[in-house]
């Protein structure tokens, strides 16, 4: 993600809801992985394999691991994956040459399982030939907790001219693969919040690439699905995560700065994949939501129905799980019975909810 550093089921408008009904403010949303200290866990991307949730996130500044994993039995309790020795595990430790190695800033992982049972991990990093830039790479694993190894000495999608790319995500419908992504125009904006929210605003969109069954070879051109509407999303959107439910596509993503506090978890829907998508008149989640800082970065699971997200907590920022419905082209989000993880211990002292 860029520059980034409940018991409630909370209605999102289509373009011809009601309003959102109020909050209840005796519920309370708790972290999940990461927050307090030096944890972290920015970013979270989530799989399932054989019965057992996966967890992967941007790295931890100051850590020399590139991808973080954690793992859980039940989609509640998130333990941070170690190494036999009880190191923390690197699901990413060898970095391609594309990559800036003094600088790597590797952000924002996802995880697509391929048909021979092999899994490809999409991530963004710095560039080693414009170290304002990142780009997104491509790695290659025999199981999913890897450890991944680059695909290639060069970035998947890269264009530099734009600012580059990020937040790559993978997404299947009726067996045709795709990534979407965000085309980095941030990098190359013109100050105030997350350096993107000053006119003239440049573009940030939101884009869909076809790529053949083996996750990596692209195919045709990239179609542009949303953009930054200038000042109300201060010049920003990103993290784009795809589902289809029904007929309809639905469109999770983040818009607005999240150092500036104003970071939101919105979506767009859609019948068919490449757009037109009609952005909801609400935020899905915003600070203040429940106690919520900053939330967004978030991935919905294959099935479309699980959903992880991020949000600022005690100086770092904590993911937050949760499952989603939709109905009539309204998706709603359901905390269930949260419990609060940090790095596997539990945590007391959870976020209160706001009025």
């Amino acid at each position: 993600m860029s520059y980034l550093f409940a018991g409630l089921s909370l209605l999102i408008l289509s373009a011809h809801a009601s309003p959102i009904p109020a909050l209840d403010v005796a519920k309370r949303w708790t972290s999940t992985v990461g927050g307090g200290g030096n944890a972290n866990f920015p970013d979270p991307a989530v799989t399932e394999v054989d019965g057992k949730w996966y967890a992967f996130a941007t790295r931890t500044i100051g850590s020399s691991i590139h991808i973080q994993v954690a793992e859980s039995s039940d989609f509640s309790t998130w333990t941070i994956a170690t190494n036999p020795d009880g190191s923390q595990h690197d699901a990413l430790p060898n970095l391609p040459s594309w990559v800036n190695a003094a600088s790597p800033n590797t952000w924002a992982p996802d995880i697509v399982q391929l048909e021979d049972n092999t899994f490809i991990m999409y991530y963004s990093a710095t560039t080693a030939s414009n170290p304002s830039a990142h780009c997104i790479g491509a790695a290659k694993a025999s199981t999913i907790l890897g450890p991944y190894e680059p695909t290639s000495p060069d970035a998947l999608i890269c264009p530099i001219d734009q600012g580059g790319a990020i937040d790559a995500s993978g997404f299947t419908d009726a067996g045709q693969r795709y990534i979407v992504y965000k085309i980095d125009g941030n990098s190359i904006g013109h100050g105030g919040a997350c350096g993107g929210n000053v006119a003239p605003y440049v573009p940030t969109p939101l884009m869909l690439q076809a790529v053949a069954a083996d996750g990596l070879t692209l195919q045709g051109a990239s179609t542009i699905l949303l953009d930054n509407a200038g000042a109300s999303d201060q010049g920003i959107v990103e993290a784009p995560a795809l589902t289809k439910v029904g007929p309809t596509y639905i469109l999770f993503f983040s818009s607005n700065c999240f150092a500036a506090g104003q970071y939101t978890l919105s979506y767009a829907t859609s019948q068919s994949i490449s757009g037109p998508y009609i952005r909801a008149t609400q935020p899905l989640l915003s600070t203040g939501t429940q106690g919520l800082k900053s939330p967004g970065g978030a991935d919905v699971h294959t099935d479309g129905v699980h959903i992880v997200f991020h949000g600022g907590y005690d100086g770092g920022r904590t993911m937050y799980q949760g499952t989603i419905s939709v109905e009539s082209g309204v998706v709603s989000i359901d905390s269930g019975d949260w419990t609060a993880y940090i790095l596997g211990g539990l945590e007391s002292g959870a976020q209160s909810a706001q009025a």
